[in-house]
C-alpha cells in the first residue's frame, strides 16, 4: 500500500501542478519516508518501481540513503536525504535538506548537516581505517543549471556521534582535498563508479575547445579514464588508466 501512494505522489509531485501543491504532496512523501527509515524493516525491504526514490544500501547492510528531489517553478528545488546507520544500540537516523546552489561545492572544507551541499547519491562503499568505518559516498548535483557535478565524498561520525562529510584523504598530485568534484556541461553524460571498495574510476574531462579551458560549461569526456585508489589510508590519484587491467 504505501508503495502505491509513493509511486501515485512522486507521479503528482513530477507533474505540472503548482508550487504550493507541489509543496503539499511533498509533506505527505516525508510523512510516509520517515515512517519507513524508522521502521524495522528499513534494511531488509525496499520499494520496488519507484522511479524518482533513490534507495542504496552498503554491502555489509550497515548504511542505506534514502534520497528524492522536488523540483519547483516559483523556487530553487530541494534535495531530502535520508542517512540510516545501522547500530546495535538502535539505527542512527539522519534527515537532510537543501535547496539547490550553483554556488560550488568546496574541496577544502568539511560539511556538517547545517551546511550540507545537497546531492543525490547513488552509491556506497564502506571503508575500514583502524577501527574506524568510514563512507565512501558518490552523488550527483544539479544545482546548476549549466553545470553538472558529480561528487565523492566521505561520511564519517565524530566521538560524539555528530556526522561529518568530507576527510582529507584525496591527493591529486598537487592538493591533498576534502572530496573530489567533477564539473562538466549540464549536456554531457560522464561515468563515475567504484570498480571495487578501493577503486574509483571516473571519465577524464577536458574543454571541447580549447578556448573554453577552466570554463566547466564547456567540458566533457574525451573517452580516456582517471582513477581514485586507496592506498595506505588515502585516495591517490591515477591517470589515464585502463579500465581492463584495472578491473
Amino acid at each position: 500500500d504505501a508503495s502505491d501512494e509513493l509511486n501515485r505522489l512522486f507521479g503528482r509531485l513530477n507533474s505540472k501542478i503548482p508550487d504550493q501543491e507541489k509543496i503539499l504532496v511533498n509533506d505527505s512523501i516525508i510523512s510516509i519516508i520517515d515512517s519507513y527509515v524508522r521502521s524495522d524493516s528499513i534494511f531488509t525491504h525496499e520499494f520496488a518501481g519507484l522511479k524518482f526514490l533513490g534507495q542504496i544500501k552498503s554491502g555489509d547492510s550497515k548504511m542505506k540513503i534514502v534520497s528524492w528531489n522536488m523540483l519547483l517553478r516559483e523556487s530553487p528545488a530541494r534535495y531530502f536525504c535520508y542517512f540510516i546507520n545501522r547500530r546495535k544500540e538502535g539505527n542512527k537516523i539522519l534527515g537532510l535538506t537543501a535547496d539547490y546552489s550553483s554556488e560550488n561545492i568546496r574541496t577544502d572544507t568539511v560539511y556538517s548537516p547545517e551546511n550540507w551541499y545537497g546531492a543525490l547519491y547513488y552509491d556506497l562503499r564502506p571503508v575500514k581505517r583502524g577501527n574506524e568505518t568510514f563512507w565512501m559516498l558518490l552523488g550527483i548535483d544539479y544545482g546548476n543549471p549549466a553545470i553538472t557535478r558529480k561528487v565523492i565524498d566521505v561520511l564519517s561520525f565524530t566521538p560524539g556521534d555528530d556526522p561529518v562529510f568530507g576527510k582529507k584523504w584525496f591527493n591529486d598530485g598537487t592538493n591533498v582535498k576534502y572530496r573530489e568534484v567533477l564539473e562538466y556541461s549540464f549536456t554531457a553524460v560522464i561515468s563515475l563508479r567504484f570498480m571495487s571498495d578501493k577503486l574509483i574510476v571516473f571519465d577524464h574531462l577536458v574543454p571541447i575547445s580549447p578556448v573554453h579551458a577552466n570554463n566547466r560549461e564547456f567540458y566533457g569526456p574525451d573517452f580516456s579514464y582517471d582513477a581514485y585508489r586507496f592506498e595506505k589510508g588515502i585516495w591517490q590519484l591515477k591517470i589515464n588508466v585502463d579500465t581492463r587491467n584495472e578491473e
